[in-house]
């Protein structure tokens, strides 16, 4: 890629980061181009679809949080490695509202350009239940799915407005019934 390109890209990506989080998922394109202060052609041909930036915004933070999962595994134990991804998984989702929708949008289609990313980091807080099952202290009831959905609604209880102080209880709440061996934290 030219400089120039390059250039371009990086600033549209860190305008985009900057709208997204003020105004979630759904924010205009053509705001984004303003701001970056390029023609929204020249967001297009970065960044086709919503979907692709998003991608390209969220795939860091979806491959740290991967790798997060991968270090705690190795040294937190299996109860302590399922709470702290679900924890990440919530800190990382906070910095864009509505992005929720999207991610599970996006693992119910193939033809995303966020599905691998999303499938990866969900495969990797699976792989963190099925280690805690495996130990005996998480419910053996629930797949890695069901470990999403719940993530993915504790991230959602923390974007709206008035339930971000419940946010914490619950997540205590939902980490208790996860694992057997806690009480509400």
């Amino acid at each position: 890629m030219r400089a120039d390109a390059r250039a371009n890209h990086d600033r549209l990506l860190a305008v985009a980061g900057a709208v997204i989080t003020e105004h979630g998922v759904d924010a205009s394109m053509r705001d984004i181009a303003r701001r970056a202060e390029v023609g929204l052609a020249t967001l297009l041909r970065h960044f086709p679809t919503r979907e692709a930036l998003l991608e390209a915004l969220l795939r860091t933070s979806f491959d740290e949080l991967t790798e997060r999962a991968a270090e705690v595994e190795t040294t937190s134990s299996p109860q302590d490695a399922v709470m702290l991804w679900l924890r990440d998984f919530v800190a990382c989702t906070k910095n864009y509202r509505g992005v929720v929708t999207a991610m599970v949008k996006a693992i119910e289609d193939p033809e995303s350009a966020l599905h691998t990313s999303c499938v990866t980091m969900r495969g990797a807080g699976t792989r963190l239940l099925t280690r805690a099952q495996a130990a005996g202290v998480a419910r053996t009831d629930i797949d890695g799915a069901d470990l999403f959905a719940l993530a993915s609604s504790l991230a959602w209880l923390g974007d709206q407005p008035g339930l971000e102080a419940r946010a914490e209880h619950l997540f205590g709440v939902v980490v208790s019934a996860i694992l057997t061996d806690r009480a509400a934290v």
